[in-house]
């Protein structure tokens, strides 16, 4: 789960100090009670609303994972998650699972299209209608 945003988390003290009822701010902005009370906690005792740092180590596999599939995937376009999985373990020494080649395709940008791997479209954004120059 991931934490509300730093925008959604000043809203609702915004709101908390002008004197909305909390019941009226879940009902509004859709977080819980709790969340109220523990926002206006963290700013009394901090000053500031920030969201905590997830605990725990980085994984090691997967920032090497990350930094080298890039190749096998252009490499082995058409190849499944199993197949990726084992290709990285016959060229890295290293054991992952599926679920990790996964995870770090994710990570990356690529998306699967019919039967292979791509990476993001290099497509320039359009600008908004109006702000062109």
């Amino acid at each position: 789960m991931q934490a509300y945003s730093r925008d959604l988390r000043e809203r609702v003290l915004r709101a908390a100090d002008q004197g909305m009822p909390h019941q009226e701010i879940v009902r509004v902005l859709g977080v819980s009670l709790a969340t109220i009370g523990r926002y206006l906690k963290q700013r009394r005792e901090t000053g500031q609303v920030r969201a905590k740092v997830i605990p725990g180590r980085p994984s090691k596999k997967m920032e090497a994972l990350q930094a080298g599939l890039d190749a096998q995937l252009r490499a082995f376009p058409d190849a499944t998650l199993e197949h990726h999985a084992h290709y990285w373990q016959q060229s890295q020494g290293m054991q992952v699972s599926r679920w990790s080649v996964g995870r770090a395709i994710k990570r990356m940008g690529w998306t699967r299209k019919k039967r292979r791997w791509e990476p993001p479209s290099a497509m320039k954004k359009r600008e908004p209608r109006g702000e062109r120059r």
